[in-house]
This record gives C-alpha cells, structure tokens and sequence, in this order.
C-alpha cells in the first residue's frame, strides 16, 4: 500500500489552506507554487476534493479555492480516500476469502492490527492539530 503522489498533493494543499485565516481564499497558482504541486496536477486534485465537499471554488478574477469545512473538522483519512478510494493494505484485511489460508493465516492479525492503527491514526487527526502544529515548529 502507498499513499499516491496525488494524495500527498491533496494534503499538502489541504494544509496550506488550514493555516488561512476562516473563509480566506487561495488561488491555485499561489498554491501550486507555495507547495511545488504541478498546476495541471493541482487542477485534478481541486476538482476531486471539490466534488468530496472539503474545497469550495470560485472562478474568476477574484476566484480561487478555500476550505467547505473548518480545518477541525476535515481528517487526513478523508482526504486521502477523496483521493485514492478506500486505504487496503492486503486483500485479507477487508477479506479473509482472499488468503489461501484464511482465518488460520497467522499473518492476518498483523495486517489487520497495522490496517487498524493507520486507518484509526489518519481518521482522528485533524487539518486543524496540523496546522497548529506546523506552524509552531
């Protein structure tokens, strides 16, 4: 399992507009630059955190794109699976069908403990801890 390079874009932008102010908008060539994201790239990526609910757009002069959602209340796991869909490790995890040995597979446990801690990591942190937490450093 890997996080897409698209995905990494995704939360790299998501963080540049929680460390706006509320309601404060960016244009996507500010962002692009800020976060060495290609505007083409970046493009695709606004589109698809847009149709999820965590961006808003303008077009326009005065356009651009700002968060739908306080930076509190949009997780990394959201954005990710805006993303990339839904975060697998090994088929097993979600399966046990999909393993020759299934329930008896020692490994599963393994995959399905690491599967948990991940997921669960992602899922309670917030743009809002990280945008305190990065700026502080």
């Amino acid at each position: 399992m890997q996080i897409t390079r698209q995905a990494d874009y995704a939360l790299r932008t998501i963080l540049h507009l929680s460390r706006l102010g509320p309601g404060q908008r960016a244009s996507t060539g500010q962002i692009a630059r800020d976060q060495n994201i290609p505007p083409s790239f970046l493009a695709k990526i606004v589109s698809q955190l847009s149709i999820a609910g965590v961006l808003q757009t303008w077009r326009g002069a005065r356009g651009g794109v700002s968060l739908a959602l306080m930076p509190d209340n949009i997780t990394l796991l959201e954005v990710v699976e805006a993303i990339d869909g839904p975060i697998t490790f090994i088929g097993c995890v979600t399966d046990s069908s999909n393993c020759t040995f299934g329930e008896k597979c020692p490994l599963r446990p393994v995959w399905c403990d690491a599967h948990s801690e991940f997921i669960n990591r992602l899922k309670t942190t917030t743009f809002g801890q990280m945008a305190v937490t990065s700026t502080s450093d």
